[in-house]
């Protein structure tokens, strides 16, 4: 049991991205869309992918659309090994998370991604029993920790991940989304023993996460290929990979760094970064979202044009 631990954990190192969600113009899922967008990722060089998070506005589904949707997900992935599907689990309610990081086990998630409650400011002392719950209702199945202090306004440290480490093994990963993240998954990568961390926040910090030890990164799956050709160059020994890899990331930064102002406004220029590429019709976002402006739309454009090489359009059927 522990080699399948330790092998469904190592799946989600390298670039591991959050799926969207695609939406038809009058708001409605479009499940075919999501099928493709679920295909084309995994098609794209990764081993493992989540969902849903902030990426996939789980924020605005329906729990009848997000069992369906995360259905359609693990029918790709039950049976590869290859694989692994990251589940997510954002309950406040304690008993809530625990049913629902359950029934994603018994549905055959590989992974749990857990983000800690944050309505109301819950103290240290809740964060941590609500964390350790889940740990211990999925256990052996290997847990990420979502730390998204803007996104939560949740402060935990690395003494105290390490503390709930020692407690359940099981705890395998964290994904940090601190600004910014190096120090912190520093701290955790020097921990006896170490704690991984993989980078979220659309890779904005990645070649310094990279420098300090994180093990991958969760960005948003719109442009995958190139977080992936980012990824292997940077993490390659060979000569002069890392300041290509640096070059690259530097010439996506301006974008990156733009989107990731606010959440709306990323999700919002990925999906229409996809619909853009033909993954799906509509780059529709329920609303409350962020609406592109003319600037921002011809922002894509040329983001499209100077990336063209690693972006083609996506031809699936």
């Amino acid at each position: 049991m522990t080699l399948e631990i330790i092998d469904t954990a190592v799946l989600v190192r390298g670039i591991s991205p959050v799926l969207e969600v695609p939406f038809r113009p009058d708001g409605a899922v479009d499940y075919d869309g999501f099928d493709r967008v679920v295909r084309y990722v995994l098609g794209a060089g990764v081993t493992s992918v989540m969902f849903p998070g902030f990426a996939s506005e789980f924020h605005k589904l329906a729990e009848d659309e997000r069992a369906a949707l995360t259905e359609i997900l693990l029918g790709h992935t039950r049976s590869r090994p290859d694989v692994a599907a990251v589940i997510a689990v954002q309950d406040h309610a304690t008993r809530l998370a625990v049913h629902r990081a359950e029934a994603a086990v018994a549905a055959g998630a590989d992974l749990i991604n857990l983000l800690p409650p944050h309505f109301l400011s819950p103290s240290r002392r809740a964060l941590v029993q609500h964390i350790e719950a889940v740990l211990a209702a999925v256990d052996p199945v290997p847990v990420v920790l979502q730390y998204a202090p803007t996104e939560t306004g949740t402060s935990l440290d690395a003494e105290v991940l390490g503390t709930i480490q020692a407690r359940h093994p099981n705890l395998r990963l964290v994904k940090v989304e601190s600004s910014p993240p190096g120090p912190l998954i520093a701290e955790l990568a020097a921990r006896t023993p170490p704690l991984p961390a993989v980078e979220g926040y659309a890779g904005v910090q990645l070649p310094d996460a990279v420098r300090r030890g994180a093990v991958g990164s969760q960005p948003g799956c719109s442009m995958t290929e190139l977080y992936v050709e980012i990824w292997r160059l940077l993490s390659s020994d060979e000569p002069g990979d890392w300041d290509q890899g640096y070059d690259l990331h530097r010439r996506l930064l301006p974008y990156i760094s733009y989107w990731m102002l606010d959440t709306e406004r990323i999700i919002a220029a990925e999906k229409l970064i996809s619909a853009r590429r033909g993954l799906f019709a509509s780059a529709y976002c329920r609303e409350p979202a962020h609406l592109l402006d003319t600037e921002e739309i011809a922002m894509i454009d040329r983001f499209l044009t100077e990336f063209a090489d690693y972006l083609p359009p996506i031809g699936l059927s």
